[in-house]
């Protein structure tokens, strides 16, 4: 949607668990509050029939996505971010797979042409790492709550419902 607008998107990794404790919440706000929770989910259930995504609500929710977030901040910076969280996601959602075990993810990367031994050891500490941590609090530093959440300059726009209007509100403001 955002390339029939001539807009680019720029994904930015980050981290929930960290948001979500700076909100006082140990875990989703989806399992704290059960009655929004039930209504999440059969609102994913609509909007991914909507669009034609297969869904599968996983049998653990949230599952550990440091991982992955690590490993999106490589992609993010080698330009196969996209690819990479539509692999996780569909891991995670259709399939109902651990995502924060190493050997899947080291199947994942090696599907998509990638070097799993070499991005899984760069991730394990350094540079990384701290780009991740660094985004996450820039997250929260922006008023972040959830994901997706599109930043246009000083606004958010949270859901993926929202996109739309965060790219409207781009080309009325952006000029």
């Amino acid at each position: 949607m955002s390339e029939e607008h001539g807009v680019s998107v720029e994904r930015k990794p980050f981290l929930l668990g960290p948001v979500f404790k700076g909100q006082g919440w140990d875990t989703s706000p989806f399992n704290i509050y059960p009655v929004k929770g039930r209504y999440m989910w059969r609102d994913v259930e609509r909007l991914c029939d909507k669009y034609g995504i297969p869904f599968k609500k996983p049998s653990q929710f949230p599952r550990n996505g440091v991982l992955a977030s690590r490993i999106a901040i490589v992609a993010e910076q080698e330009g196969w971010c996209a690819e990479f969280s539509r692999l996780i996601y569909r891991l995670n959602f259709v399939e109902d797979k651990d995502i924060s075990s190493e050997e899947l993810i080291a199947s994942a990367l090696d599907s998509l042409g990638q070097h799993p031994e070499g991005v899984i050891s760069r991730v394990s500490t350094g540079e990384d790492r701290a780009r991740l941590r660094s985004q996450t609090e820039e997250a929260i530093g922006k008023g972040i709550f959830g994901a997706p959440t599109f930043v246009i300059g000083e606004e958010i726009f949270w859901g993926q419902d929202r996109l739309e209007d965060a790219l409207l509100w781009y080309k009325r403001h952006s000029t």
